[in-house]
């Protein structure tokens, strides 16, 4: 029987996610179709009747913005936030900006998806010379992000979740086990590391997971934080398959 409700989604579509670049911890902000996605995401649970207590982002304006336009439609504006670097995306490394179908043809769409999708395998590391070095540096020590010596110069899927799952563990689900309603705006793989530990997915499920922009999904647990129900997308079947089909379109030499 499930006792907590957890809502969780992608931000919208990024002015990078538009360009088909590795964006990482570059502070991309929202396209006009991210912006778009993020307002009906916000439509979507006002319909489904959801209100919240806390909610959880990343520090990067693309999931704080989308955060902001459904907590709009919604009409929760003045509810806790809270912002972490914990629930970043990936850090892409020295593939921060570059075009991801450009990257295939260059080094081969086996490479790329290496890259992209290999559990423990990173990317090439980000160096002080690379043209978007400063500007992630300087945006993390505004926003309150770990110190720059601390800041990695790239990051696998598994090094992700090992920085993202102890701040589920601290932070909200003591919060779930207090009875907050919880809503996290985050990205695709520090959410694709909190799915993996909730459904006990292999490293091999995980890395098959396309979580699409802007489309609100719900777990339900019980009193073990074990879902009773996983991954409910709150957005009609069509809508979904395609979004999905979308992200694993990226990184592949048209």
């Amino acid at each position: 029987m499930a006792k907590y409700a957890i809502v969780m989604v992608r931000h919208g579509e990024s002015e990078w996610n538009k360009l088909n670049q590795f964006c990482g911890w570059f502070d991309a902000n929202l396209s006009e179709q991210g912006v778009q996605e993020a307002k009906a995401a916000g439509d979507a649970l006002k319909n489904a009747g959801y209100k919240f207590d806390i909610a959880h982002t990343s520090v990067l304006t693309r999931a704080k913005n989308t955060l902001g336009h459904i907590l709009e439609k919604i009409e929760q504006k003045d509810i806790t936030i809270q912002e972490t670097w914990r629930l970043n995306e990936r850090h892409y490394g020295a593939l921060t900006g570059l075009n991801k179908t450009e990257t295939a043809k260059k080094y081969g769409e086996e490479q790329v998806q290496i890259w992209r999708r290999s559990f423990d395998v990173p990317p090439p590391p980000m160096e002080e010379d690379h043209p978007y070095y400063k500007s992630i540096i300087d945006h993390h020590k505004a926003a309150g992000g770990p110190a720059a010596a601390d800041i990695p110069k790239f990051e696998s899927l598994k090094l992700t979740i090992e920085r993202t799952l102890p701040y589920w563990d601290g932070t909200i689900v003591p919060q779930l086990k207090e009875g907050k309603r919880i809503l996290i705006a985050a990205h695709g793989n520090s959410l694709r590391g909190i799915v993996k530990h909730l459904d006990q997915m292999t490293d091999a499920e995980i890395m098959k997971l396309n979580l699409p922009t802007g489309i609100p999904f719900v777990y339900e647990l019980d009193e073990s934080m074990k879902p009773v129900v996983s991954m409910k997308f709150l957005g009609d079947e069509e809508t979904v398959k395609k979004a999905m089909e979308a992200v694993a379109q990226q990184g592949k030499a048209k």
